[in-house]
């Protein structure tokens, strides 16, 4: 087994991310003198969610593909799904406040979590077939 030092660093990346989205919701949390829940106002629901969403997706997909990466799997396999879960998780937030059913929401929120969902279901495959 060896350190997936890939993973290591776009993990490192995402937990920027996720500081990123942190900083944003304490900030209107204290600009909107909201200290539980989201106090009825939607762009704060809509960025406990982004947030949430982060924090309810990212770290399986860390373990999955650092699992494939510490096993001996292809690097460019473990790049290419590391890229597109940064990707995927900087353009779900990015979505979240497009306007409704327009390309940026489409493109944006409904790209942000197919890349996620790929990422998940390519990692668990890749994982599944190497232990078979």
């Amino acid at each position: 087994m060896i350190f997936p030092a890939t993973t290591a660093f776009y993990a490192a990346l995402l937990a920027l991310v996720y500081l990123g989205l942190s900083g944003w919701v304490m900030g209107s949390r204290v600009s909107s003198n909201v200290l539980f829940g989201n106090g009825g106002d939607e762009s704060m629901l809509k960025r406990v969610r982004s947030h949430a969403n982060f924090s309810e997706y990212v770290p399986l997909a860390l373990i999955l593909v650092g699992l494939l990466e510490a096993g001996g799997g292809s690097h460019g396999l473990v790049q290419g799904l590391l890229i597109a879960l940064l990707v995927g998780r900087i353009l779900h937030p990015i979505g979240m406040f497009a306007a409704p059913n327009s390309a940026r929401q489409f493109a944006c929120r409904g790209g942000g979590i197919l890349l996620t969902m790929a990422t998940l279901a390519i990692a668990a495959i890749a994982l599944l077939l190497r232990t078979a």
